[in-house]
């Protein structure tokens, strides 16, 4: 395979350096070429012809979101990684430039730690997301995980009814959840649990991004808060959500145990937790993202009886997360993304007191 090549555009000669090494060291990856703003990235862009951009959002002259405006015009299938700060302001430009059709993003080092710890962290990081939208093959599933089957959707003859959805998703996962989650309507009966691959801080301006486009009330996770209809709710970055009995009520919980997956909030945590309160109540979405994570998590809500939806390989940024199940075996339909909104409202009907299920 040709190797993949790259246009990094950043203005701190610091960051376009440790880029360039980075990417440098790995055989798979050629450093197509740099550029300090967004005007000498579309000057290059013909010169170069890059497989993927890494883009910062701050710059002069034309900045990372004036950028990938043009880009979306001119390059719409050109995968772009925004390379963000994690802060405040970088959270909302990230989320604003996923809007703008980003294909992924990747927090800039902190600093603590020196050049060592920024280099694996954005080697760790930024080379695999590099990877996955080049070439979105998928890898071989993880130890104990169900052998690959041909896809074949389930009968939906099932007589259990919804009490929960819970949504996993990463890569592209924003505007998955933007498609998704508008077309639940304001009386839609049943709690919506949901993680999103995201760090602190991001999660809670996705909350309130979301909260704006949906007729449902879209929070944060709070532990301790009781689960119930009307209200959407997305695990906080860095925090494990699960749900728990309290008496004949479900409240949220919200941990910082080890990571899974290498992350944290991981979708198997929530999905385990779920399969093991709601039994086959459960209705589970698995959308766009890199990896296997949600997949142990599907095969616990299966062997409980539950539904499981997965997002078809055309519509998603990474056929990754969704892939491996629909692989496996484990979902009742994989469909594109504009058919999964109304799938939901459809399976979620004849719903019963979460006391009286098994």
């Amino acid at each position: 395979m040709p190797r993949t090549r790259v246009l990094i555009v950043d203005d701190s000669v610091v960051i376009r350096r440790l880029l360039s090494d980075v990417l440098a060291g790995d055989p798979a990856l050629e450093v197509a070429g740099v550029a300090a703003n967004g005007r000498i990235a579309l000057a290059k862009l013909t010169q170069v012809n890059p497989d993927v951009v890494v883009l910062d959002v701050e710059m002069p002259e034309m900045n990372g979101l004036e950028l990938l405006a043009a880009l979306r015009r001119d390059h719409p299938r050109l995968p772009v990684i925004m390379f963000s700060t994690l802060t405040e302001r970088g959270a909302v430009h990230t989320l604003e430039a996923l809007s703008l059709g980003a294909s992924d993003y990747v927090t800039k080092p902190s600093g603590a730690g020196g050049l060592t710890a920024a280099t694996a962290q954005v080697r760790a990081e930024l080379i695999p997301r590099i990877k996955a939208l080049r070439r979105p093959a998928l890898s071989p599933p993880a130890p104990g995980v169900a052998a690959p089957t041909p896809f074949r959707s389930r009968p939906d003859s099932r007589e259990s009814g919804v009490d929960v959805v819970v949504i996993g998703v990463s890569t592209g996962g924003p505007n998955a959840l933007a498609a998704v989650l508008p077309n639940l309507p304001p009386d839609f009966p049943a709690p919506v649990l949901v993680v999103q691959h995201m760090p602190a801080l991001f999660t809670r301006f996705l909350a309130e991004r979301l909260d704006r486009l949906c007729p449902l009330t879209v929070r944060e996770g709070i532990s301790g808060t009781r689960v119930e209809g009307g209200t959407i709710w997305i695990a906080p970055g860095d925090w494990h959500m699960t749900v728990e009995r309290a008496g004949t009520s479900v409240v949220l919980r919200t941990s910082q145990g080890p990571v899974e997956n290498s992350c944290r909030p991981a979708v198997d945590v929530l999905f385990r937790s779920v399969a093991s309160v709601y039994r086959p109540r459960v209705l589970a979405l698995v959308l766009t993202g890199m990896g296997q994570d949600g997949l142990r998590g599907v095969q616990a809500i299966r062997e409980c009886g539950g539904q499981v939806l997965a997002q078809d390989e055309a519509t998603s940024v990474v056929w990754g997360m969704p892939g491996f199940v629909a692989q496996a075996g484990l979902a009742d339909r994989v469909l594109p993304l504009d058919q999964i909104g109304p799938e939901i409202v459809r399976r979620t009907t004849r719903r019963r007191v979460l006391g009286a299920a098994p």
